[in-house]
């Protein structure tokens, strides 16, 4: 294939945002995806900001990573704002998010939990039950109390990444079907079809695959692929503006404009390979419903239209942004813990980074000098 200025490595949110700066830029760009499990196309994310409640839980040793990446996270949901300013709408709502409490433990460990936040620049505050009775009345009467996070929101990624592809394809950006297998150090990538594509620069923006790719380079990148489950209703009843979790259980709540509420959170589901869409468990959707059901008990009587399973990518908890050493041609941009919040800023800065142009946030912090041998 003919060579082109810029080879973006990954169709989700963060490649088809890398791709969509480079072209602005001028740039030729040519985009490769594999078209499957992309984890940025299954419906799943949100606006977070605050310290998850699940991954410190579950990944206690990457929380200061994650903790240290804060002003990062606020940075990012700016850039959500823009781009929906210029190409949405996005269904995008900031009015908070809310962290859930049922007991004095999980009370104080949000107490905790919002001083180091409030140390690295969030707006957050606890609120009692009678503050929450007049901003949720929705909630649970085992709810004693919460952490209200005001720099998170919620949007609609399945709106988000229709309108963030056209724009990237009415820039001209021209996007391949393939599985790259091979990255050379000069920006020459094979895919699984014996194609090679030739590019200026490249942004590797393959998510759980980044890490095999960058094996080459003599990197250690412990990119994993983590399938997650979700779930959708029926329009509801209840208004609820806020982005919802827990300060203990493994939940994610929202609801769209349309009425339709999205729980997830965390739920495992079944990997079938990388070549296919990860299978629900039925314990994950029990579980799930009837959790989100006993924090807001006016949802408890809608139908469940849809449950399905995606892939989230863990790694280090870490952003992993920048040039690959010894090999400045290629740039990596794999976002950290709560990847499609970070996704958009991540690419954006990425293909900064590869055509030379001023970085909109520092990448140096997230360099990828940590993982060599």
């Amino acid at each position: 294939m003919p060579a082109a200025d810029l080879l973006v490595i990954g169709g989700g949110i963060t490649g088809t945002a890398a791709a969509i700066r480079a072209a602005e830029a001028g740039a030729r760009v040519r985009l490769i995806d594999a078209g499957v499990n992309a984890g940025s196309d299954a419906n799943a994310g949100s606006l977070h900001v605050q310290l998850q409640s699940r991954f410190i839980r579950l990944f206690p040793e990457q929380a200061p990573n994650v903790e240290a990446s804060l002003p990062l996270y606020l940075a990012a949901v700016r850039e959500w704002e823009r781009l929906e300013a210029l190409w949405g709408p996005f269904d995008l709502v900031r009015k908070g998010g809310l962290m859930l409490a049922e007991g004095e433990e999980q009370l104080r460990f949000l107490e905790g939990k919002a001083r180091r936040e409030a140390a690295r620049g969030l707006a957050v505050e606890l609120l009692d039950r009678a503050a929450l009775d007049r901003l949720a009345p929705w909630l649970g009467p085992q709810i004693v109390g919460a952490e209200l996070c005001r720099d998170e929101g919620k949007l609609d990624p399945l709106a988000a990444n229709a309108r963030l592809k056209a724009r990237a394809a009415a820039l001209g950006v021209e996007r391949v079907a393939g599985r790259v297998v091979a990255l050379t150090a000069a920006a020459e990538a094979a895919t699984a079809d014996g194609a090679r594509h030739r590019a200026d620069r490249a942004v590797v923006a393959a998510a759980w695959g980044t890490g095999a790719l960058l094996a080459a380079f003599g990197l250690a990148v412990p990119t994993r692929a983590e399938p997650l489950h979700m779930n959708i209703t029926e329009p509801a009843g209840p208004a609820i503006g806020h982005l919802v979790q827990h300060a203990e259980r493994s939940i994610t709540l929202k609801q769209f404009g349309t009425g339709q509420i999205v729980i997830g959170g965390g739920w495992p589901a079944e990997a079938r390979g990388p070549g296919r869409v990860p299978g629900v468990r039925a314990a994950s959707l029990l579980g799930n419903v009837a959790l989100a059901a006993r924090l807001v008990p006016a949802i408890g009587g809608l139908r469940v239209i849809r449950t399905w399973a995606g892939m989230n990518t863990t790694a280090d908890g870490k952003t992993i942004l920048g040039p690959v050493p010894g090999a400045p041609a290629v740039t990596v941009a794999v976002p950290g813990d709560a990847g499609y919040t970070l996704g958009p800023l991540v690419g954006r800065i990425a293909a900064e980074v590869a055509l030379g142009l001023p970085a909109t946030e520092d990448p140096a912090p997230y360099g990828l000098a940590r993982f060599s041998a």
